[in-house]
Protein backbone atom coordinates (compact mmCIF):
# COMPACT_ATOMS: atom_id res chain seq x y z
CA UNK A 1 0.00 0.00 0.00
CA UNK A 2 0.97 3.99 -1.07
CA UNK A 3 0.06 6.36 1.82
CA UNK A 4 0.66 10.09 1.35
CA UNK A 5 0.00 13.20 3.66
CA UNK A 6 -2.34 15.62 1.53
CA UNK A 7 -4.45 18.74 2.11
CA UNK A 8 -7.40 18.50 -0.12
CA UNK A 9 -10.56 21.34 -0.29
CA UNK A 10 -12.59 21.22 2.45
CA UNK A 11 -11.01 19.05 5.26
CA UNK A 12 -8.91 20.69 8.17
CA UNK A 13 -5.11 20.27 8.10
CA UNK A 14 -3.27 17.52 7.03
CA UNK A 15 -5.40 13.88 6.27
CA UNK A 16 -4.18 10.87 4.92
CA UNK A 17 -4.65 9.01 2.11
CA UNK A 18 -4.32 5.90 -0.39
CA UNK A 19 -3.20 6.29 -3.71
CA UNK A 20 -4.53 3.46 -5.67
CA UNK A 21 -2.62 4.08 -8.86
CA UNK A 22 -1.97 6.88 -11.04
CA UNK A 23 -4.55 7.30 -13.11
CA UNK A 24 -7.18 6.45 -10.38
CA UNK A 25 -8.43 8.80 -7.93
CA UNK A 26 -7.11 8.77 -4.24
CA UNK A 27 -8.75 7.64 -1.48
CA UNK A 28 -9.53 9.68 1.73
CA UNK A 29 -11.40 7.23 4.19
CA UNK A 30 -14.19 6.41 1.87
CA UNK A 31 -14.05 9.21 -0.43
CA UNK A 32 -12.30 9.65 -3.65
CA UNK A 33 -10.30 12.67 -4.37
CA UNK A 34 -9.06 13.63 -7.86
CA UNK A 35 -5.49 14.01 -8.10
CA UNK A 36 -5.54 17.55 -9.32
CA UNK A 37 -7.22 18.26 -5.90
CA UNK A 38 -4.59 17.18 -3.94
CA UNK A 39 -1.48 18.94 -2.25
CA UNK A 40 1.39 17.19 -1.16
CA UNK A 41 2.41 17.40 2.17
CA UNK A 42 6.09 16.00 3.07
CA UNK A 43 5.53 12.25 3.59
CA UNK A 44 6.28 11.31 6.90
CA UNK A 45 6.30 13.79 9.93
CA UNK A 46 9.68 13.33 12.17
CA UNK A 47 12.89 14.30 11.83
CA UNK A 48 15.21 13.49 8.90
CA UNK A 49 18.65 11.79 9.59
CA UNK A 50 20.89 11.87 6.23
CA UNK A 51 23.90 9.64 6.25
CA UNK A 52 27.24 10.58 4.16
CA UNK A 53 30.10 7.59 3.24
CA UNK A 54 27.94 4.93 3.43
CA UNK A 55 28.85 3.97 -0.46
CA UNK A 56 32.21 2.49 -1.68
CA UNK A 57 32.11 4.88 -4.74
CA UNK A 58 32.61 8.01 -1.87
CA UNK A 59 35.05 6.14 0.09
CA UNK A 60 36.88 5.68 -3.07
CA UNK A 61 36.28 9.53 -3.88
CA UNK A 62 38.06 10.74 -1.07
CA UNK A 63 41.01 8.36 -1.63
CA UNK A 64 43.73 8.26 0.87
CA UNK A 65 42.22 11.71 2.26
CA UNK A 66 40.80 9.10 4.53
CA UNK A 67 43.90 7.73 6.19
CA UNK A 68 45.83 11.37 6.25
CA UNK A 69 44.94 13.67 10.01
CA UNK A 70 42.78 14.97 10.60
CA UNK A 71 40.57 11.35 9.64
CA UNK A 72 43.64 8.95 10.09
CA UNK A 73 41.06 6.21 9.13
CA UNK A 74 37.55 5.76 7.36
CA UNK A 75 34.78 6.17 9.44
CA UNK A 76 34.33 3.23 12.16
CA UNK A 77 30.46 4.56 12.51
CA UNK A 78 27.72 6.16 10.37
CA UNK A 79 28.64 9.56 9.62
CA UNK A 80 24.74 11.73 10.53
CA UNK A 81 23.42 15.01 9.97
CA UNK A 82 20.25 16.53 10.47
CA UNK A 83 17.67 18.22 8.01
CA UNK A 84 15.11 19.77 10.54
CA UNK A 85 11.73 20.65 9.90
CA UNK A 86 11.31 23.84 8.47
CA UNK A 87 13.24 21.92 5.50
CA UNK A 88 10.66 19.69 4.48
CA UNK A 89 8.33 19.88 1.74
CA UNK A 90 5.82 17.81 -0.43
CA UNK A 91 5.90 16.56 -3.99
CA UNK A 92 5.22 19.31 -6.23
CA UNK A 93 6.32 21.75 -3.84
CA UNK A 94 8.53 24.98 -4.92
CA UNK A 95 11.77 25.34 -3.44
CA UNK A 96 13.21 28.96 -3.65
CA UNK A 97 17.54 29.28 -3.40
CA UNK A 98 18.74 31.26 -0.58
CA UNK A 99 19.66 34.93 -1.12
CA UNK A 100 22.61 35.20 -2.83
CA UNK A 101 22.56 31.73 -4.25
CA UNK A 102 22.09 30.65 -8.47
CA UNK A 103 22.32 27.05 -8.07
CA UNK A 104 21.36 23.79 -6.02
CA UNK A 105 23.02 20.48 -5.50
CA UNK A 106 20.63 17.56 -6.00
CA UNK A 107 21.39 14.61 -3.65
CA UNK A 108 18.73 11.76 -4.10
CA UNK A 109 18.35 9.48 -1.35
CA UNK A 110 15.84 6.33 -0.28
CA UNK A 111 14.18 7.46 2.78
CA UNK A 112 14.12 4.69 5.82
CA UNK A 113 10.57 5.62 7.25
CA UNK A 114 9.64 4.43 11.40
CA UNK A 115 6.85 3.40 12.59
CA UNK A 116 7.95 2.32 15.73
CA UNK A 117 10.36 3.37 18.25
CA UNK A 118 13.95 1.59 17.35
CA UNK A 119 16.23 1.40 20.01
CA UNK A 120 19.56 -0.98 19.78
CA UNK A 121 18.09 -3.37 17.29
CA UNK A 122 19.63 -6.21 16.08
CA UNK A 123 20.45 -6.21 12.31
CA UNK A 124 18.16 -9.24 11.83
CA UNK A 125 14.80 -7.59 13.22
CA UNK A 126 15.90 -4.27 12.34
CA UNK A 127 13.29 -3.61 9.57
CA UNK A 128 10.46 -5.07 11.96
CA UNK A 129 10.95 -0.89 13.10
CA UNK A 130 10.25 0.02 9.98
CA UNK A 131 6.77 1.51 8.53
CA UNK A 132 7.69 1.76 4.79
CA UNK A 133 9.73 3.54 2.00
CA UNK A 134 9.98 7.34 0.31
CA UNK A 135 12.22 9.29 -1.77
CA UNK A 136 13.81 11.86 -0.73
CA UNK A 137 15.32 14.82 -2.68
CA UNK A 138 18.47 16.15 -0.50
CA UNK A 139 18.95 19.65 -1.72
CA UNK A 140 22.34 21.44 -0.61
CA UNK A 141 24.45 24.41 -1.33
CA UNK A 142 28.05 24.44 -2.37
CA UNK A 143 30.39 24.03 1.10
CA UNK A 144 33.70 26.06 1.09
CA UNK A 145 34.52 25.60 4.43
CA UNK A 146 35.28 22.08 6.01
CA UNK A 147 35.61 24.09 9.47
CA UNK A 148 31.98 24.12 10.22
CA UNK A 149 28.62 22.89 10.15
CA UNK A 150 27.27 22.99 7.41
CA UNK A 151 24.07 24.67 8.23
CA UNK A 152 23.32 27.40 5.62
CA UNK A 153 24.26 24.86 2.90
CA UNK A 154 21.73 22.09 4.20
CA UNK A 155 19.01 23.45 6.45
CA UNK A 156 17.73 26.12 4.34
CA UNK A 157 13.79 26.30 3.65
CA UNK A 158 12.50 23.36 1.52
CA UNK A 159 16.14 22.33 1.23
CA UNK A 160 14.48 18.24 1.88
CA UNK A 161 12.10 17.55 0.28
CA UNK A 162 10.01 13.89 0.71
CA UNK A 163 7.47 11.81 -0.97
CA UNK A 164 5.22 11.53 -2.92
CA UNK A 165 4.05 8.86 -0.41
CA UNK A 166 5.25 6.10 1.96
CA UNK A 167 5.09 2.45 0.37
CA UNK A 168 4.98 -0.17 2.79
CA UNK A 169 8.10 -2.05 4.13
CA UNK A 170 6.33 -5.62 2.99
CA UNK A 171 6.20 -3.93 -0.69
CA UNK A 172 10.13 -4.10 -1.33
CA UNK A 173 11.60 -7.49 -1.70
CA UNK A 174 15.17 -5.88 -1.36
CA UNK A 175 15.59 -2.26 -0.88
CA UNK A 176 19.69 -2.80 -2.21
CA UNK A 177 18.19 -3.98 -5.45
CA UNK A 178 16.67 -0.62 -5.78
CA UNK A 179 17.97 2.54 -8.27
CA UNK A 180 18.09 6.29 -7.58
CA UNK A 181 17.67 8.34 -10.70
CA UNK A 182 18.20 12.12 -11.04
CA UNK A 183 16.47 14.67 -14.06
CA UNK A 184 16.79 18.19 -14.56
CA UNK A 185 14.15 19.39 -16.74
CA UNK A 186 13.50 15.64 -17.84
CA UNK A 187 17.31 14.88 -18.98
CA UNK A 188 18.90 12.00 -16.93
CA UNK A 189 21.70 13.36 -15.07
CA UNK A 190 22.47 10.44 -12.46
CA UNK A 191 21.41 7.00 -11.66
CA UNK A 192 23.43 4.68 -9.29
CA UNK A 193 22.17 1.40 -7.32
CA UNK A 194 22.31 0.78 -3.73
CA UNK A 195 23.66 -2.13 -4.12
CA UNK A 196 26.67 0.09 -3.70
CA UNK A 197 26.07 0.47 -0.10
CA UNK A 198 28.86 -0.08 2.67
CA UNK A 199 26.25 -0.78 5.51
CA UNK A 200 22.65 -2.41 4.06
CA UNK A 201 19.38 -1.11 4.87
CA UNK A 202 19.00 -3.50 8.14
CA UNK A 203 22.65 -2.99 8.93
CA UNK A 204 22.29 0.59 8.50
CA UNK A 205 20.10 0.68 11.57
CA UNK A 206 21.29 -1.11 13.85
CA UNK A 207 24.35 0.66 13.87
CA UNK A 208 22.61 3.80 14.36
CA UNK A 209 19.68 2.69 17.05
CA UNK A 210 22.47 1.72 18.85
CA UNK A 211 23.64 5.20 20.06
CA UNK A 212 20.18 6.90 19.56
CA UNK A 213 16.09 6.17 19.52
CA UNK A 214 14.83 6.80 15.81
CA UNK A 215 10.92 7.29 16.67
CA UNK A 216 7.56 6.70 14.52
CA UNK A 217 7.97 9.31 11.52
CA UNK A 218 11.49 9.37 11.55
CA UNK A 219 12.92 9.27 8.22
CA UNK A 220 17.02 7.91 8.11
CA UNK A 221 18.52 8.20 4.86
CA UNK A 222 19.91 5.14 3.55
CA UNK A 223 22.87 7.50 2.34
CA UNK A 224 23.08 10.25 0.23
CA UNK A 225 26.29 10.44 -2.63
CA UNK A 226 29.39 12.34 -2.29
CA UNK A 227 28.02 14.42 -5.21
CA UNK A 228 25.08 15.17 -7.82
CA UNK A 229 23.54 17.04 -10.20
CA UNK A 230 22.94 21.20 -10.28
CA UNK A 231 19.60 22.93 -11.12
CA UNK A 232 19.08 26.64 -10.99
CA UNK A 233 16.10 28.72 -10.64
CA UNK A 234 13.52 28.19 -13.30
CA UNK A 235 14.50 24.16 -13.31
CA UNK A 236 12.34 21.31 -12.69
CA UNK A 237 14.17 18.57 -10.74
CA UNK A 238 13.17 15.21 -9.99
CA UNK A 239 14.16 11.68 -8.33
CA UNK A 240 12.74 8.99 -9.07
CA UNK A 241 13.16 5.21 -7.08
CA UNK A 242 11.52 2.55 -9.21
CA UNK A 243 8.84 0.97 -7.28
CA UNK A 244 8.79 3.61 -4.65
CA UNK A 245 7.84 6.75 -6.79
CA UNK A 246 9.08 9.78 -8.51
CA UNK A 247 9.03 13.11 -6.46
CA UNK A 248 9.45 16.32 -8.31
CA UNK A 249 10.10 19.80 -7.12
CA UNK A 250 10.68 23.24 -8.78
CA UNK A 251 13.54 25.24 -8.24
CA UNK A 252 13.01 29.10 -8.14
CA UNK A 253 15.28 32.11 -7.06
CA UNK A 254 15.05 33.80 -3.79
CA UNK A 255 11.83 35.14 -2.54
Amino acid sequence: MRTARVRIPGAAGIVSATVQGESQPLLVGEHAVPWAHVRFEPAADGLVYGVILNDHDALRAFGVALNEPPYKAPPQAPILYIKPYNTHVGHGAVVHLPQGADQVEILGALGIVFGSPATRVAEARALESVRGFTVVTDLSLPQESLYRPPIREKCFDGACPMGPWVVDRDEVADPAALEVSVTVNGELRQRRNLSGLIRSVPRLIADVTEFMTLHPGDVLLAGVPIAGPFARAGETIAVEIAGIGSLENRIEAAA
